[in-house]
């Protein structure tokens, strides 16, 4: 069976050191860890994780290995002009709006985040995945790391 490839943002390493989000987000990157699922991370995410609290660089290192990871291109720049001409996020959040169109043109499984005002919310769900079927790509899934994460629970 095909493993699900399931792009992460940086939220997610972050979750990880957080008590709110540290359950799910490591269950989720022990599912990385066992090959439950394959990891999928950017250049934005690597960005991102340069500047952040070194445990959280040390974790995102350790998981590099496992990673598909993909870089800027274009065709994802394409995207990202079509979600700012749709106003799916103000300028400010470009980061938000380039992960979601990096993990489109790669054409992931699942977007996984924490980022609950400006990615895993239904109206914007919503909006990334108009602007992205009318361009030709596919609709993505978009959720937290407790939708996705087994902890190890083979039902």
């Amino acid at each position: 069976m095909k493993r699900l490839r399931v792009y992460v943002d940086t939220s997610v390493f972050g979750g990880c050191f957080d008590p709110e989000f540290a359950e799910w987000s490591n269950a989720l990157m022990d599912d990385f860890r066992s090959g439950q699922f394959a990891l999928v991370l950017s250049d934005v995410t690597a960005t991102e994780v340069a500047v952040a609290p070194e445990p959280v660089q040390e974790l995102f290192s350790e998981l590099l290995d496992l990673a598909d990871s993909h870089p800027v291109t274009e065709e994802a720049l394409e995207l990202l002009r079509a979600y700012e001409s749709h106003h799916i996020l103000g300028r400010r959040f470009r980061n938000d709006m380039l992960h979601v169109a990096i993990a489109t043109v790669a054409e992931v499984d699942v977007v996984v985040s924490w980022n609950f005002r400006h990615i895993v919310r239904l109206d914007k769900i919503r909006l990334f995945n108009g602007v992205s079927l009318e361009l030709g790509y596919k609709a993505l899934t978009i959720c937290s790391p407790r939708e996705v994460a087994s902890h190890g629970k083979e039902d």
